[in-house]
C-alpha cells in the first residue's frame, strides 16, 4: 500500500518503464494477434489500458484530459507506445499536483466497494500489469520475443549461465 504520493510515483514510474519496454517491442503486424477469433487483439488490449489511464483517474476525481479516439485502435505500434509514454508521464504529474499524502487515506466508492485512494491507485497499476501479461503471451504467439519484465525471457537465461531454464 502507498503511504505517500512519492511511494506511489516510484512504483508507477517503475511499472511504466517495464510496460514501455513491452510496448516498444511490438510491431505493427503483432497488433493483429488474437488468442481466439472473437478475442481482443494485442493492439486493442494495449490501446485499452493506455487510453483507460485518464478515464480511470477522472472517475476518481482527478482532472486530466481524456484521449479522444479510444474506439479506433491505431495500426501503428509506435503510436501506441508513444501515447502510453505521454499518458503515463502526464498521469504521474497530475496525481502529484492534485492529490496529497492525506488524499491517499480518503475513501470513495470504487467497483462496488468503498476503497481508499491508495487502493484505487494500486488497482490502476494492477490493471496495466494484468494486460501487460496478456500482451507478452500474444507477443509469443505473434512470433516476437517479449522483453524481460520481472526476469529474463527464456532465451536470455543462457546469459545467466543457465542452459536449460526451469519450466
Amino acid at each position: 500500500m502507498y503511504n505517500t504520493i512519492s511511494d506511489f510515483i516510484k512504483e508507477w514510474n517503475n511499472e511504466a518503464t517495464l510496460t514501455q519496454k513491452v510496448l516498444d517491442s511490438l510491431t505493427d503486424d503483432s497488433l493483429k494477434q488474437q488468442v481466439y477469433p472473437e478475442g481482443r487483439t494485442l493492439g486493442r488490449i494495449a490501446w485499452h489500458f493506455t487510453t483507460n489511464i485518464p478515464d480511470y483517474l477522472t472517475e476518481f476525481g482527478l482532472s486530466i484530459d481524456r484521449i479522444e479516439s479510444t474506439a479506433s485502435v491505431p495500426s501503428s505500434a509506435q503510436e501506441i507506445a508513444i501515447t502510453f509514454k505521454n499518458v503515463s508521464s502526464h498521469a504521474a504529474k497530475i496525481i502529484e499536483q492534485q492529490w496529497t499524502d492525506e488524499s491517499l487515506e480518503l475513501t470513495q466508492e470504487a467497483f462496488g466497494r468503498t476503497q481508499s485512494n491508495a487502493t484505487i491507485l494500486m488497482g490502476l497499476i494492477k490493471h496495466i500489469v494484468h494486460h501487460r501479461g496478456q500482451i507478452t503471451l500474444l507477443m509469443r504467439q505473434a512470433g516476437l520475443k517479449p522483453p524481460g519484465v520481472y526476469g529474463p525471457p527464456k532465451e536470455d537465461w543462457v546469459h545467466l549461465g543457465v542452459e536449460n531454464p526451469p519450466l
